[in-house]
């Protein structure tokens, strides 16, 4: 897929999972009709088209108020140049024109909700500027490790509105604050890092819309900023993402293009190993056991090669354990259940203490996948360890979705004493 010229436009797009400008085309007419509420309405390949070139022109008011429908942003966020004495156009009612959930989000959390300063609905600023120095930086990036990290071991029901404030201050430092360029370069890169890590946040606690609207808004600032490393994270990100929503085909091009991102900036090999399973989850997902094996074994055979001190902090997670996990949960996805036991039985044994989460979800999928081979004692052993790490703080509504999965599994083997009993557990404890 060649990028075009309007790199905004095309990371928005993309991000989406429209991967032409031609279904581009067609899913701003859709949403522009129902926001104008004329049918018919369209928005031509060709217009489109103009709209990715080098110097596209700005929009009528009309495909202003599409593009706002289809993206939750207007034409001033979407790499369009204003023209001298235009203003911005918004909708006098924009009900129904920005996504509900995005708009409250953007309505009660202020600054940069959606990250973009550009956009930010809030009027806060710094009565004085504020000196950012390097002390500040090291403080900021502290935070942002300590965070991932308390993801890994609790989960993110409780994280991702402490994240979401901490990216607020980053970005009222970037609009308010004085600092050096050196320093500003490392403060939007820390934004970009810090928005990603949000999107996964509002993912793990099953607040999937927004953490699309990370997602893409960190995808937007890797294409304007050409950093390829964040795009890769973040298509990783969005490839793990797309498996849950059940479209398994954007997961394969997510992982795929991440790929491409990674080649960009010579990834090492632990890179090569998470972006190789990604899309053998897509693959899973789809049914397709050749394409699965072959991105297991890919995934394997750069694992295999080893840590560097190239690797990026953000596939620090990435260890035997969790591939082994992520292995059993691609088998049980192709209805190989009793391998799928093995691997993630073997992966809840390996995992340490500071990934109890990772730990926690595997429980659940191991409890799963046990449902599927009919061990219903290996199920409750799994289904109440899982249970346990809930019950000592762990908070992701990821594990428990898993959880409330298993007991619907279970539902055809009341008959089955065990099966019953641990049905009626989780019933108890899993909303």
């Amino acid at each position: 897929m060649r990028s075009p010229a309007n790199q905004v436009l095309f990371a928005a797009r993309t991000a989406k999972g429209w991967f032409s400008q031609e279904q581009a085309a067609q899913e701003i007419s859709r949403a522009g009709a129902q926001a104008l509420g004329r049918r018919g309405y369209t928005i031509s390949v060709r217009t489109y088209r103009a709209w990715e070139s080098k110097r596209p022109p700005w929009p009528r008011s009309d495909q202003a108020t599409a593009l706002r429908a289809a993206f939750g942003v207007g034409p001033e966020a979407l790499g369009f140049t204003m023209a001298p004495g235009l203003v911005f156009h918004r909708p006098i009612d924009d009900q129904g024109v920005v996504p509900p959930v995005e708009r409250r989000t953007a309505l009660s959390t202020g600054v940069a909700v959606i990250g973009l300063p550009w956009l930010t609905p809030s009027t806060a600023t710094i009565a004085t500027p504020h000196r950012v120095g390097r002390d500040e930086v090291e403080l900021l990036q502290a935070t942002i490790a300590d965070l991932d990290a308390i993801d890994q071991q609790f989960g993110s029901d409780r994280l991702w509105r402490s994240a979401q404030s901490h990216l607020r201050y980053v970005h009222l430092l970037i609009n308010e604050g004085s600092y050096e360029e050196e320093i500003g370069q490392e403060l939007h890169d820390l934004a970009g890092q810090l928005t990603t890590s949000l999107g996964w946040f509002c993912y793990d606690a099953d607040q999937h819309g927004q953490a699309r609207v990370y997602f893409s808004e960190a995808l937007n600032t890797a294409m304007l900023a050409g950093n390829e490393e964040l795009a890769t994270r973040t298509l990783s990100n969005m490839a793990r993402q797309s498996v849950d929503l059940g479209k398994p085909r954007e997961a394969v091009r997510f992982a795929r293009n991440a790929e491409s991102y990674a080649a960009k900036w010579s990834a090492p090999a632990r890179v090569t190993a998470l972006l190789a399973i990604r899309t053998a989850h897509g693959y899973a997902r789809l049914g397709d056991e050749v394409n699965t094996s072959f991105f297991i074994k890919r995934a394997w055979r750069a694992f295999d090669q080893g840590t560097t001190d190239r690797d990026p902090a953000w596939t620090g997670f990435l260890n035997e354990a969790e591939l082994t996990c992520l292995e059993g949960m691609c088998r049980a996805d192709l209805g190989s259940h009793k391998q799928a036991v093995r691997l993630l039985e073997r992966s809840a044994q390996l995992q340490d203490v500071t990934r109890s989460r990772n730990r926690g979800m595997c429980l659940a999928r191991l409890a799963r996948a046990s449902v599927g081979s009919a061990d219903f004692d290996r199920t409750d052993v799994a289904a109440k360890e899982s249970l346990r790490l809930i019950e000592s703080g762990q908070t992701s509504t990821r594990t428990r979705r898993q959880l409330a999965s298993v007991r619907e599994g279970l539902r055809l083997y009341q008959d089955v004493r065990q099966a019953r009993e641990t049905m009626d557990l989780l019933a108890t404890h899993i909303a």
